[in-house]
């Protein structure tokens, strides 16, 4: 229940370019978001993390970020249910914030996003 298996990794070229084009933006800060439906049937969500380089020069704290965002949805990815949705979350803020934050912002995320895609 708590896993986060390589089939809930959203990857390949096609399918970011897809969520970038098609999908739809919001903002919870420090967090952005674009979540698109997927049509094809499946009920497997699949999501990315991002943090930009432009922030956080040092890839290990770009990294530390990215785990605890991991973590965040690790956690709660049931809230999501399996609606079939990409779901990419870039962190959006000049500063690191603490775990605990970044759990309750996913959370609304995944709120929203479900609340959103029924």
């Amino acid at each position: 229940m708590f896993e986060f298996p390589k089939t809930e990794r959203l990857c390949g070229k096609t399918a970011i370019g897809n969520l970038m084009e098609k999908g739809h933006w919001g903002t919870i800060q420090p967090l952005k978001f674009c979540y698109l439906k997927r049509g094809d049937g499946q009920s497997v969500n699949r999501v990315m993390f991002s943090v930009p380089k432009k922030y956080f020069k040092r890839a290990v704290v770009r990294n530390l970020i990215k785990r605890r965002l991991r973590e965040s949805y690790r956690l709660q990815k049931s809230l999501l249910g399996e609606a079939g949705v990409d779901l990419m979350i870039v962190y959006n803020a000049p500063e690191v914030v603490a775990f605990d934050f970044l759990r309750e912002e996913v959370e609304r995320i995944l709120k929203e996003v479900s609340r959103l895609v029924k």
